[in-house]
């Protein structure tokens, strides 16, 4: 049986988590979006699309899947801070000490492989921190693309910028039928009116 202590540790991180439904995307109040998005909502898509680009480039899904789901998960303390921000303020450094802190008071084998990924997606040095780099940004690009489909005719300036920092075949592949897509086709063939 776990000590106690670290049972509400785990506990306290689940709440922590929890903390990202609340937590909203910055970037996008620049492009007067039509709605807001959760970092909890970018989070679990990202997460989608990394084990997809995994076992579409052949790497190890688990481990995408690792960096794509806990990425953002510091945002639970220090809010989202948008590429404006970035330029006047250090969010590199404030992300890190945030994160050290939330798993500092876990179990050490989750501690472990949690700051594990971390520093293996900072350093974008293997084929997986490359794909949970470009599941973010694709994220980024299908959110972009759905808030243009709803009415949101600046988030198609994120077009211009975003596409050219992905780096995988995949991504790449399916960028580059994003801007042709109708976002909401998926639930129209499905929900067809009979008489």
């Amino acid at each position: 049986m776990m000590d106690e202590g670290i049972e509400k540790n785990i506990l306290d991180f689940f709440a922590e988590a929890g903390m990202l439904k609340r937590v909203k995307r910055s970037g996008w109040w620049m492009t007067g979006a039509c709605r807001e998005e959760s970092v909890a909502e970018h989070s679990f898509r990202c997460a989608v699309i990394g084990y997809t680009l995994a076992r579409m480039e052949g790497a190890d899904p688990l481990r995408v899947l690792l960096m794509s789901l806990f990425n953002d998960i510091h945002e639970a303390r220090t809010g989202d801070g948008h590429k404006v921000a970035h330029r006047y303020l250090d969010f590199r450094s404030a992300e890190k000490k945030a994160f050290r802190e939330q798993i500092g008071p876990l179990p050490s084998v989750i501690a472990e492989e949690l700051n594990s990924v971390r520093e293996e997606h900072d350093a974008q040095s293997t084929r997986e921190s490359v794909i949970a780099r470009d599941a973010d940004i694709l994220e980024c690009l299908v959110q972009a693309k759905e808030f243009l489909d709803e009415g949101s005719l600046k988030a198609e300036k994120f077009f211009e910028m975003a596409p050219g920092h992905l780096v995988t075949r995949s991504a790449r592949s399916l960028w580059e039928k994003v801007s042709s897509w109708d976002s909401s086709a998926w639930w129209e063939k499905l929900g067809k009116f009979e008489r």
